[in-house]
């Protein structure tokens, strides 16, 4: 890969991977440094790595990245204001968005990062095998139940809105 196939490759996908990331973590700041991070190994490897390959590489460095920093900050125990403000009550009016967006965050971490990969960021079946490590087969199933688990947490649409 040149230098030219590595500026291309930042300006088509920061912000495909950013979004990934971000939908994941749920942490900006977070999401940015794992971005960088993926960027920098892509960097490293530059020219191990074939130019039709780069998306293929960067959302797969991406991936196991975030899964060391979802590892690393479970180990350090962090707590989110979320955890204190669980059992309060809100009046506050959730958009569609953001009901589908806390519905997601509530997915196991492997069922919601194959789920995005697929419907977010438009990979096929087996872009989405590659990426995470898992079999076609393993994908659909994950893709399957993510997608049972948040039609039955949201239920009807008619009722949402």
């Amino acid at each position: 890969m040149t230098t030219a196939d590595y500026n291309n490759c930042v300006d088509n996908y920061a912000d495909s991977v950013y979004r990934f990331i971000l939908k994941n973590l749920g942490d900006e700041e977070k999401a940015r440094d794992v971005v960088q991070d993926s960027f920098e190994k892509m960097w490293i490897k530059a020219d191990q790595i074939s130019a039709e390959k780069a998306r293929s590489y960067l959302f797969t460095t991406a991936y196991h990245t975030m899964i060391d920093q979802i590892r690393k900050d479970r180990n350090q125990g962090n707590i989110d204001d979320n955890a204190f403000n669980k059992h309060s009550y809100t009046d506050e009016y959730y958009g569609l968005k953001e009901i589908i967006d806390e519905a997601v965050a509530k997915l196991p971490e492997i069922q919601r990062s194959v789920l995005l990969l697929r419907d977010y960021e438009g990979y096929s079946y087996k872009e989405v095998g590659e990426i995470t490590g898992l079999s076609e087969v393993q994908v659909k199933v994950y893709i399957f139940r993510a997608r049972k688990f948040l039609k039955n947490h949201i239920g009807s649409l008619d009722e949402v809105i």
